[in-house]
């Protein structure tokens, strides 16, 4: 398949439309095959198609197929991408630092990665001043190691995050430690809708759980995922990019490198 260059010149990941269009609907076959088995009704799960390093052209394709909800986690692409494609939600899945929350309260519509007190007062703060009000997920490390809340912290996060004005708590999002299988990632995605469910006894309005990559978003969606992260099964692999120190740190949020 070729290799498609994004406008701003960075490599994309290798694509064809007609195979982007059948992995699409391939995808949405074992998300509906896995909430079956689950008892759970497949319009619960919504996809987001992680667009690092795509190219617009390449985006445009997945939403032909219906998907609206796209996943980025550099801000400058962010930016510019939410500039290029219309009728897009954006959920903002990179490492949120204190020093470009601004820059993504002001193209993200969800926040996936809320962690630190300073980058969630920073982010609410430019959201009132702009007077909109961003979702905002919390992200929980269960690995002892990923950036992300300790679950012994989680509830006195939750309360804070809550209460700052600008932003909409509506649910936890979490990566799991590389594993062998996707069958090693079922614990962990178990122990967020667990503490997901404690949490929603003071804060009710909390029900979305993103978790789920290529490599086990079947699993996940078993374990109650209300969100997917997708990329690599939608687009094919990804190519290698320059680090930028605007950008945030080089962490995948939808699949490793």
């Amino acid at each position: 398949m070729p290799r498609g260059m994004g406008q701003s010149g960075e490599d994309s990941v290798s694509a064809d439309r007609d195979v982007v269009h059948r992995n699409v609907e391939e995808v949405r076959s074992r998300i509906a095959a896995a909430a079956t088995r689950s008892g759970r009704n497949p319009a619960d799960v919504s996809l987001i198609a992680v667009t690092k390093t795509v190219a617009t052209p390449e985006i445009r394709w997945v939403m032909e197929t219906g998907i609206t909800s796209l996943g980025e986690n550099y801000v400058q692409e962010l930016h510019r991408k939410r500039g290029e494609i219309d009728g897009a939600t954006w959920h903002f899945i990179g490492t949120l630092q204190s020093g470009t929350a601004n820059l993504v309260a002001d193209h993200a519509d969800v926040v996936q990665t809320v962690a630190g007190e300073r980058a969630a007062r920073r982010l609410a703060g430019r959201a009132v001043r702009s007077a909109r009000t961003l979702d905002a997920l919390i992200e929980v490390d269960l690995t002892d190691g990923r950036t992300g809340v300790r679950p012994s912290d989680l509830h006195a996060f939750a309360d804070l995050v809550a209460s700052l004005e600008g932003l909409r708590l509506i649910g936890l999002m979490t990566m799991p430690a590389m594993g062998e299988s996707a069958e090693d990632a079922r614990a962990p995605f178990a122990r967020l809708r667990q503490l997901r469910d404690e949490l929603r006894e003071q804060h009710p309005h909390v029900l979305a759980l993103s978790m789920g990559m290529s490599l086990d978003y079947e699993v996940a969606v078993e374990e109650g995922a209300t969100m997917v992260r997708i990329g690599t099964a939608l687009f094919g692999p990804r190519a290698a990019r320059p680090r930028n120190r605007l950008r945030d740190r080089p962490r995948n949020r939808e699949e490793p490198a």
